[in-house]
């Protein structure tokens, strides 16, 4: 049986070649451009891992802590067990600064990462000038959560603002999701009539026309500073978001209460939490839960300060063992500090062994308790002993996210230092200006000023690595290095910008 076909004409059978060969020339150029995406773009074929290698930011921002009140500084009267895991965990920085030696252009420099009086953030509101428009963080410096946010975390503060009370200065306009907390420079921790709580208030005069000390019961007043306590909470409520609410529990409790709330909910996304507590700051009032376990200490006004600082490790511990229970522990840096020394006669707060307190250009008013731990990564239990700053914060931050560093930065990635990639001090130089009050700090060399005009004769000088304390001034002796550092306390002045308010 034979079989039929239809002959295929040659020309034909050319074109169906010619045909295929594109096809396959076409196939081979798709799959090359397909499988090139995958080198050239990477982070762009699976977001869920780029996500992954975003680490967690937590900063604990304490108020008014001073430099030797911790137990890993060397405090033996009252126990911080829960911060101190932090320095056994990680790092303890021995040289940290902050901008400022008050509690507003402190946090300025933190969040932007830039010396404050570069952009004109020189003085600390305080009451009602917090709600004057023209006074807080200019709108166009970029924060550290405006960054992140734009790297892809949830960003969010709890606790203390102080950056700007007027509708301009929200911190949802300056890049943060979530807020609960409050806007002015502080607040009551109990409102009144104060139950559960002991009570210490300033007073001009007490009962009787007397000065000294007034004590009933669980309030007592006092005349030692010679002024009122400052109205905290007069137009200054607590706020969720951008709504006022009201507020049953121990402040501290609360913003460790919206804390663990804010890490369980974002467990599963990188998250910057910026945890502003107002503790140990004024009013003093502790806990009758916390006054108990220190009735060995005879002065109440210390034990409202001992009270006060155990909450706060208590709610330190309760934020660590959330991270913890989120298995989150490898993933989340975690930084502790002050935003400035401790005011010793207001709280008795101790900045030993510096010399200064809160609102001093000497050491106590600027260097302060800084501890960093990120498990896994960091080395555990090290001291770290290089000058290093708050600014730092926001330029590790944002290379750990991703993002490029900004050029107009005044702080430095630590983690090429933390890890021994890199050798040498993160910081040479430190400028410090407030009024009539400045310093610079430049090498193992320090000039302060205190009062008066920047003329030299106004300037204090100290070798502040052998003269920790700075207890001797030596420019009468060292007229030489005196002039080198005020003509380099000169120069960068020169870069800054007069205050905005």
């Amino acid at each position: 049986m034979s079989r039929c076909f239809t002959p295929v004409p040659e020309t034909a059978l050319c074109i169906q070649i010619d045909s295929l060969i594109e096809e396959e020339t076409s196939m081979r150029l798709i799959v090359s451009l397909f499988l090139l995406s995958f080198i050239l773009f990477p982070v762009a074929s699976d977001p869920s891992l780029r996500a992954a290698e975003q680490p967690n930011i937590i900063i604990l921002l304490a108020d008014d802590l001073g430099y030797g009140e911790l137990g890993c500084q060397g405090n033996p009267q009252i126990p911080t067990p829960h911060i101190d895991s932090l320095a056994q965990e990680g790092i303890r920085f021995t040289q940290a600064y902050v901008t400022a030696p008050n509690c507003s252009p402190s946090r300025a420099g933190l969040l932007t990462g830039k010396i404050p009086t570069r952009f004109g953030y020189e003085f600390n509101p305080i009451g009602a000038r917090n709600e004057d428009p023209g006074t807080g963080l200019p709108p166009a410096e970029q924060t550290l959560a405006e960054l992140l946010h734009d790297q892809g975390y949830t960003t969010g503060l709890i606790g203390k603002w102080h950056l700007g009370g007027a509708a301009d200065y929200h911190p949802y306009r300056h890049g943060f999701d979530e807020f609960f907390g409050f806007m002015h420079e502080g607040h009551y921790f109990v409102p009144p009539p104060y139950q559960g709580v002991t009570t210490m208030l300033r007073r001009k005069t007490l009962p009787g026309g007397s000065k000294g000390r007034w004590i009933g019961g669980q309030l007592i007043y006092s005349t030692h500073l010679g002024y009122d306590e400052p109205d905290y909470d007069a137009n200054n409520p607590i706020i969720r978001g951008g709504q006022p609410v009201v507020e049953t529990e121990y402040l501290t409790d609360a913003f460790t209460r919206e804390a663990v709330s804010f890490i369980d909910r974002h467990q599963d996304k990188p998250f910057f939490l910026y945890l502003a507590y107002n503790a140990v700051h004024s009013p003093l009032q502790g806990k009758q839960a916390d006054m108990q376990r220190f009735q060995n200490i005879d002065d109440v006004h210390r034990r409202i300060f001992a009270a006060m600082l155990s909450s706060l490790d208590q709610s330190v511990g309760q934020i660590l063992q959330q991270v913890r229970k989120a298995k989150l522990d490898r993933n989340t840096l975690i930084v502790f500090l002050s935003d400035n020394g401790g005011p010793t006669c207001e709280l008795t707060s101790s900045n030993l062994p510096l010399r200064g307190e809160k609102g001093s250009m000497y050491e106590g008013g600027l260097r302060v308790p800084f501890l960093m731990r990120w498990t896994g990564k960091l080395p555990a239990g090290q001291t770290y002993s290089q000058p290093v700053s708050s600014m730092d914060l926001f330029s590790t931050s944002a290379v750990l996210s991703g993002a490029p560093l900004p050029d107009d930065l005044d702080g430095q990635n630590l983690m090429p230092y933390l890890l021994k990639e890199k050798h040498g001090t993160p910081h040479h130089e430190f400028f410090w200006r407030q009024g009539k009050r400045a310093a610079l700090r430049l090498g193992d060399w320090k000039i302060v000023k205190m009062r008066g005009k920047p003329d030299i004769k106004n300037w204090e000088l100290y070798h502040i690595t052998e003269d920790l304390s700075e207890q001797t001034n030596l420019a009468s002796e060292r007229q030489d290095k005196l002039q080198e550092l005020l003509t380099r306390w000169n120069e960068l002045n020169s870069q800054m910008k007069p205050a905005l308010f």
